[in-house]
């Protein structure tokens, strides 16, 4: 039954996803996308309160399989909490990376739906990071490592500057804003939390 169920949210995911290719996400009812997916209308809303749940859906399935490598390698405490914040950050980035790329409706859709839809992907991203991020800023200021005060504070900020920043569509930056950004975010951490000069240089890469 589990299956089943997992099997038929996905229908109602890839019919959005099929939309999107053509169709902006405003133009798009609730109904089209019963259509799409051959299902009767009323069957939608068994699995989903609305479109844009079925919307939040489809982004979380684009990007969990990256998410959840990043998360599994943060858990390896017998590596430093740098380090592993290191797969964090790098995560961010490639997630990113992904949505640029992979983004099934960047052929239809204007500035101001890319900034949306970019928006749904930057609030899944820090809700789904923010914790194992603060979990191992914790770890390191336990074992002495990190020196702050504010581990989810700090894990929000972190989270919130790259996503945004290295989100060009919410705000448009050249490639020296973002590096001046980078560079900027880097000495802050460094000086906040104790780190050696040049741990966090990973992040410019």
């Amino acid at each position: 039954m589990e299956f089943l169920e997992k099997s038929t949210n996905w229908i109602f995911i890839d019919a959005l996803e099929a939309l999107l290719t053509h169709k902006q996400i405003q133009d798009i009812s609730v109904s089209e996308i019963a259509q799409t997916a051959g299902i009767a209308k009323g069957g939608i809303y068994y699995y989903f309160s609305s479109k844009n749940e079925i919307l939040e859906a489809l982004i979380e399935r684009k990007y969990k399989k990256p998410l959840e490598t990043a998360k599994h390698l943060a858990e390896q405490k017998d590596i430093s909490p740098f380090t592993r914040m290191a797969m964090i950050f790098q995560a961010c980035r490639n997630s990113n990376g992904e949505f640029t790329t992979q983004n099934p409706v960047t052929s239809a859709v204007d500035d101001k739906e890319q900034a949306f839809l970019h928006q749904k992907y930057i609030q899944y991203l820090v809700k789904e990071l923010k914790p194992v991020l603060t979990e191992i800023i914790q770890q390191g200021i336990d074992s002495g490592s990190i020196d702050f005060d504010y581990p989810t504070a700090l894990s929000e900020i972190v989270l919130i500057v790259l996503t945004v920043k290295l989100d060009r569509s919410l705000l448009p930056a050249s490639d020296n804003d973002v590096e001046d950004t980078i560079a900027g975010l880097i000495s802050l951490l460094e000086k906040g939390t104790g780190a050696p000069a040049g741990t966090l240089n990973y992040l410019k890469s």
